[in-house]
């Protein structure tokens, strides 16, 4: 999960809170710009030496420090934001909500999914088509929806974050301070538009010079400081319940569930009521059973073409992709956790303390930026300000490399000049990263006027995604045409609330308004799977070589008993992947692994240490049997 996927309303509409930082502040967010800066500076020359060192790392970097680089990305302030505000609403309750992007995809890159991808041994998700279709028609037109699906996403992705890092910094930095030393007279609605061009040229600057190397390093500077900022945070939230106690609704404490939610806030904060009846989880099992079932198909269908694929394909073999996506829940839920449990206690405790209004309207969405203006200590604001910062620029160099890749990759190379010198692919990778910045902050400069437009256009990608990208692994007779019928047949479908708005109103009037695209979900599937069955079907299979060439390289399980078959024939001692069973029983025990891992630190947050030590409990028991089902058994994902 990628904090790309969660709401951005708030970071529209930040109160003015303004605040003058310290020096000592200032100077923590300086150093970490420069040191970005030293980062991508050292590592120009290696990224230089080849496209596969550029945009992968040459496959070089360890498997930990990527799962930190992955970690880092997905802890983003949009994301944070979000969470903070389900914690402070539906407290223990609220660990299942994210389940709606979902979360629990890293187990099933972590189990299986990552070890796959990483043996077919490509640069981009679009050069992948190649390997799973071979050439031809189909082909190229499977290749193109997938660079068409990467740049659009990733243009959005990176437009929201322009913006969003521009309006948050504002809070802290406000213009008047800075224009006593500048002298510029700009618009008030510009601010932040010059904020997100100032703070994203260093994201550009280290992450064209020094490509996956430099972006993965500077993750982890910021994985180190968000870490301290976690621990500090979580640390003044114990404290503070400690003295003032928690007073909260019945059941907050509780992470289980009957038929409704049954969070009832009416007799301690009256107005949270209208943000439980705004957000619609009352009958939260028929919620969560489509969570659920939709958070499955998005899993299995495996990474989207970003940040998160080139993380995967830049490890050294299958057996570190996995390890590197079972490291990524183990360092960030705990951590992050720490941070979101520790501001939502902080913004009830201290709640009439708090400056929530937003337009005449109490916003929770502010909880965060408003505890952190009210309770972060100097040096820790500073700190706290500059893990936020690298947080935006994380996910933002992760991006911007991964669309790099796929015009570079994908369309330079492949079409107009195959024969490419090294000097050629270098400033050809150094022009595109340029272009695609440009684009995306003329993008981030319309938000105002865009947002609901780029908002759908992403939900209507990922909608498309599914059905195409799960048959893709498991079933052989499924081609490339059934793969560009299949994603192009669910994107129109769930572009259609683009064109009229009014449908999912109509469909779905009794539902609120943030969860009608989830109803909308088996919508899209339908007649996405409908496009890849009767495609398929009705064309040519794939031929016969690059289907036994897949299966042998990738060794996926599934329906693929013809072509075992015939790769049996060609090689009597091929063993077949027969771990179907192992590897459904891993991702189940992972889920209530990476789950406990989530529900952990807000117990000890909030004073439940006998809570707390049994989910611990929990995790480690879910830790000793992945030990022996996973762990143990990761040398066999590296066997041809």
């Amino acid at each position: 999960m990628t904090g790309r996927d969660f709401p951005v309303s708030g970071l529209m509409s930040f109160p003015p809170m303004l605040m003058q930082l310290q020096w000592v502040d200032v100077s923590i967010i300086f150093v970490y710009l420069a040191a970005i800066v030293v980062i991508g500076l050292i590592l120009a020359k290696r990224a230089a030496a080849s496209q596969g060192n550029y945009y992968l790392g040459g496959n070089k970097l360890p498997w930990y420090m990527l799962g930190l680089s992955n970690a880092s990305g997905m802890f983003d302030i949009s994301g944070t934001m979000w969470l903070v505000t389900l914690a402070f609403v539906y407290g223990l309750k609220s660990i299942w909500i994210p389940w709606l992007w979902p979360v629990f995809n890293q187990i099933f890159l972590m189990v299986f999914l990552s070890a796959w991808l990483r043996r077919s041994n490509v640069t981009t998700g679009a050069e992948w088509i190649e390997t799973r279709f071979g050439k031809g028609q189909g082909s190229r037109l499977s290749h193109g929806i997938v660079v068409v699906f990467a740049l659009i996403s990733g243009l959005g992705f990176l437009a929201y974050g322009f913006v969003g890092l521009g309006k948050f910094m504002e809070i802290f930095i406000p213009w008047s301070w800075v224009n006593q030393y500048l002298q510029w007279d700009i618009p008030a609605e510009n601010v932040p538009h010059l904020y997100g061009i100032a703070f994203t040229l260093f994201a550009v600057f280290y992450t064209v010079l020094g490509g996956m190397t430099s972006i993965v390093w500077a993750d982890v500077l910021q994985y180190v400081i968000m870490t301290i900022a976690s621990i500090v945070v979580a640390f003044i939230a114990f404290s503070a319940v400690a003295t003032h106690g928690l007073h909260v609704p019945d059941g907050w404490m509780n992470p289980f569930f009957g038929l409704e939610m049954g969070i009832d806030w009416s007799g301690h904060i009256p107005e949270v009521m209208n943000k439980v009846a705004e957000d619609g989880y009352s009958l939260f099992s028929a919620i969560f059973m489509m969570m659920l079932f939709k958070g499955v198909l998005l899993s299995i269908a495996g990474p989207a073409p970003n940040y998160d694929m080139q993380k995967i394909l830049s490890t050294k073999s299958p057996s570190e992709a996995a390890k590197m996506s079972g490291f990524v829940s183990v360092v960030l839920m705990p951590v992050r956790y720490l941070m979101i449990a520790g501001f939502a206690v902080l913004g009830i405790i201290f709640y009439d303390q708090l400056n929530l209004e937003v337009a005449g309207k109490v916003d929770f969405e502010q909880v965060l930026p408003s505890t952190i203006h009210q309770f972060v200590p100097v040096g820790l604001l500073g700190l706290l300000l500059a893990g936020l910062l690298a947080a935006f620029i994380s996910t933002f160099s992760g991006t911007l490399n991964a669309a790099q890749a796929y015009i570079s990759n994908d369309i330079y190379l492949k079409y107009l000049n195959p024969k490419a010198n090294a000097r050629q692919i270098k400033i050809t990778n150094y022009s595109v990263g340029v272009i695609i910045v440009v684009v995306s902050i003329y993008l981030g400069t319309k938000v105002q006027s865009v947002n609901q437009v780029l908002q759908i256009i992403v939900s209507a990608l990922w909608g498309g995604y599914t059905a195409s990208n799960v048959l893709k692994w498991y079933w052989w007779r499924f081609n490339s045409h059934g793969y560009f019928w299949g994603m192009l047949s669910g994107m129109v479908v769930a572009g259609l609330p683009l064109v009229w708005t009014g449908l999912l109103p109509m469909m779905f009037p009794e539902v609120a308004a943030d969860l009608r695209v989830l109803w909308y979900f088996p919508v899209i599937l339908v007649f996405s799977m409908m496009g890849c069955i009767v495609a398929s079907l009705v064309t040519e299979p794939t031929n016969e070589a690059t289907l036994k060439k897949f299966y042998r390289q990738v060794k996926p399980w599934g329906f693929w008993k013809p072509i075992h078959a015939m790769v049996l024939r060609d090689d009597p001692s091929f063993v077949k992947n027969s771990g179907f069973r192992r590897d459904m029983l891993n991702v189940i025990v992972g889920i209530i692994w990476q789950t406990a891992l989530v529900a952990m630190p807000i117990f000890f947050v909030v004073h439940q240490f006998v809570a707390g030590f049994a989910a611990m409990g929990v995790a480690a028991i879910c830790t000793f049997i992945l030990k022996k089902t996973w762990w143990d058994r990761l040398s066999d994902m590296d066997r041809d």
